[in-house]
């Protein structure tokens, strides 16, 4: 099999200029089929700004994004979603007043084209209340489903986050800090449903928190001022003395 057929995310040389000020800097990464791949680095490596070329919320000024054979690099972000790549919504913004079960059920008739089937309401969508309510249990959130969003905890929050993510069927699943403001308990509960994601699910995550990335990540890369410094495994990473240099002892002393 070649590399390209075993890539379901790749980019190429991709650059992102701000005037005289690069964000990102060829970055030339990809990402397997199944991959947890974690972005690291310090605040300003240019972590965040790399999902948003890869989503389509930023143009690049240089450079190429694939999602698997195909060049994806003008495409607008809905045209992404379409094919596959997803990131976790704002849910405090889009579905706050809904509960989740009408939250998870309205993404499901999106993706479908049913959003416009206005003689229709969401409690008559069996087939759709069918599928949400089986991916809320995966989630362990059936028991939420008619909770307000607004009124769940943070941490059951970004779970809700995630659900509505996976509701679009995502080959590529982007999460930028999914624990960020979380206690560290429901921070790992979080990264443990994460892992549980299936495998057909490419996760790029970028995350803070050096616990979650070396216990879940199964390859990190290490942006510094925009650039990527290494990747490798999280026995590698760990190991390498310029990641200590830059990060990990940052890192390690708040």
């Amino acid at each position: 099999m070649s590399a390209m057929k075993a890539t379901t995310l790749r980019t190429d040389a991709l650059c992102k200029n701000w005037g005289g000020f690069r964000a990102n800097s060829d970055i030339s990464l990809s990402f397997a089929p199944g991959a947890r791949h974690a972005l690291i680095g310090p605040n300003g490596a240019g972590k965040t700004t790399f999902i948003n070329l890869l989503t389509g919320s930023l143009a690049p000024s240089s450079g190429k994004v694939y999602f698997g054979d195909e060049d994806i690099t003008a495409l607008p972000q809905h045209q992404r979603v379409k094919r596959g790549m997803t990131r976790t919504f704002q849910i405090n913004t889009l579905f706050a007043g809904l509960t989740v079960l009408e939250s998870v059920v309205l993404t499901i008739c999106e993706r479908k084209g049913l959003q416009y089937v206005w003689y229709k309401t969401v409690a008559q969508q069996h087939d759709e209340i069918e599928e949400a309510l089986a991916l809320l249990a995966s989630l362990k959130l059936d028991r939420d489903a008619d909770t307000v969003t607004r009124s769940l905890p943070y941490g059951k929050q970004r779970l809700v986050e995630i659900a509505l993510a996976l509701a679009t069927r995502p080959k590529v699943l982007l999460l930028d800090e999914p624990a960020a403001g979380i206690p560290s308990a429901e921070s790992a509960e979080l990264f443990e449903v994460i892992a549980r994601l299936p495998r057909d699910v490419t996760i790029v995550f970028i995350e803070h928190d050096m616990g979650l990335v070396f216990r879940f990540a199964e390859r990190i890369t290490v942006l510094v001022g925009g650039k990527v410094l290494t990747e490798g495994t999280p026995a590698e990473i760990s190991a390498d003395p310029r990641v200590k240099e830059v990060y990990l002892g940052e890192a390690e002393h708040g």
